[in-house]
């Protein structure tokens, strides 16, 4: 599996997880993987872990980014977007930002409302310039 393709389904159940928040990510997995057969892979496990290890922490700098949006005013397929590339930017040293940022505006440009690719675009591109920002610039 490509990590795009890895990246897809661990944006898959962190949507998921917007709407069902009883269950932890995780158990969201879970459940993808017995029910729809959703491939377990090791790059999604560490993305989904790492998320809801760091969810107050990536919410809080989204929220910071956001131009003076609460999280709850985000769409939850924006949300789940930002929460992934968030996730990738701060916690993962050996990803380049770009990277981060170029794959986060593909998932909005597929899966979200045509003009949420320039929020995400801006958030991202704020967050990249953090100084919790670790990876490769």
């Amino acid at each position: 599996m490509t990590r795009k393709e890895s990246r897809e389904i661990a944006f898959t159940i962190l949507f998921e997880y917007s709407f069902d928040q009883n269950c932890s990510i995780m158990q969201h997995y879970q459940v993808a993987m017995e029910e729809r057969g959703v491939a377990k892979d090791g790059f999604v496990t560490k993305l989904l872990t790492g998320v809801e290890s760091h969810l107050a922490d990536i919410d809080d700098a989204i929220e910071t980014y956001s131009a003076k949006w609460k999280k709850t005013r985000i769409a939850p397929v924006t949300m789940a977007i930002l929460r992934l590339a968030t996730f990738e930017m701060f916690y993962l040293d050996d990803m380049p930002l770009r990277v981060s940022l170029n794959e986060a505006i593909e998932l909005a440009k597929k899966f979200d409302d045509d003009k949420a690719y320039g929020f995400v675009n801006g958030v991202l591109n704020a967050l990249m310039h953090d100084e919790r920002a670790v990876g490769e610039k």
